[in-house]
């Protein structure tokens, strides 16, 4: 009787933590901190998009005007914030915000914000597609309209809800891109095979995340702190042993709410005010795998 074979992605091999080799961040650094926001545009009674009241609830001018209120009103604290903070910020971007809201563009660009590709519109997710050349022909077009748009392309992708096919990998690396964040498996930065050659994955939180922990399950804005400042302090202990990355996933429409914005700021200014400072680099995700291609192979899983 042969033994069970599991289905296998094909993509990495099993790397525990406690075996990997050491290295550090720029300046000696030991911890990389990003905070990401999601900047996305939703169509108006049509496509999906989450409710703020009620799971699975259709699409209404309720809903389509609580997410826009995070691109007219929310981002535009979050940005304050930074500032006031100096944190530089990545933004998962979908690329149909230049039709709906240039300004927030203008910001990016002024403060050298990082953006991150995150498909046409959150309305839609590659779940809605069945045949490998839609998904390469909406990959094309979304690189391309940030090109056009900012000058070059970006360099990192996450797909909507990082829901993708077994061929996006293998895409994203043949359109140009050097990391996406689709694989919230680790806590550092590892090379995963495509049929193209490597591709980067950086660490991206599907649980220090506000839209699963607040919108789905029902925490408080001071309860997704506590999280935050649990998880800084003791990945800055840890960082000691083995070089990290914790990163922060926002929503304009979930934070940019001024009852969730101050514990917010209270949050990041006692993680700020840490003793172990000198081991945190704030960065951004695309700093990171920049980084991550001056080490030598064999030091990063999978290189």
């Amino acid at each position: 009787m042969s033994s069970l074979e599991l289905p296998s992605h094909g993509r990495y091999d099993y790397s525990p933590i406690t075996e990997r080799k050491d290295y550090s961040w720029p300046g000696g650094k030991r911890l990389a901190f990003c905070l990401t926001t999601n900047i996305a545009v939703h169509a108006f009674g049509k496509g999906r998009g989450h409710d703020n009241a009620k799971h699975g609830e259709p699409q209404t001018n309720r809903n389509y005007s609580w997410r826009d209120y995070g691109n007219r009103i929310g981002i535009w604290r979050l940005f304050d914030l930074a500032d006031e903070l100096a944190i530089p910020l990545a933004h998962n971007t979908n690329s149909m915000l230049y039709g709906e809201a240039p300004q927030i563009f203008e910001r990016i660009r002024k403060r050298g914000d990082e953006i991150i590709a995150h498909g046409r519109t959150n309305a839609e997710n590659f779940n809605d597609l069945r045949w490998e050349a839609d998904e390469a022909h909406i990959i094309r077009e979304v690189t391309e309209t940030f090109t056009r748009n900012e000058g070059w392309p970006p360099k990192g992708w996450l797909s909507g809800g990082s829901y993708e096919h077994s061929w996006t990998p293998d895409l994203l690396k043949e359109a140009g891109y050097l990391y996406f964040s689709d694989w919230p498996c680790d806590d550092q930065p590892m090379w995963l095979r495509t049929r193209a050659g490597p591709i980067l994955s950086v660490p991206y939180p599907v649980e220090l995340n506000d839209s699963p922990q607040i919108i789905h399950r029902q925490h408080t804005a001071r309860e997704f702190c506590d999280m935050l400042v649990d998880q800084f302090e003791e990945m800055v202990e840890q960082s000691a042993r083995h070089p990290l990355v914790c990163n922060v996933s926002i929503h304009p429409h979930t934070f940019g709410y001024p009852f969730r914005l101050r514990p917010l700021r209270k949050a990041l200014q006692h993680c700020f005010a840490s003793k172990h400072m000198d081991r945190v680099w704030k960065c951004r995700p695309g700093d990171i795998a920049d980084y991550c291609l001056t080490l030598k192979p064999g030091i990063i899983p999978g290189s």
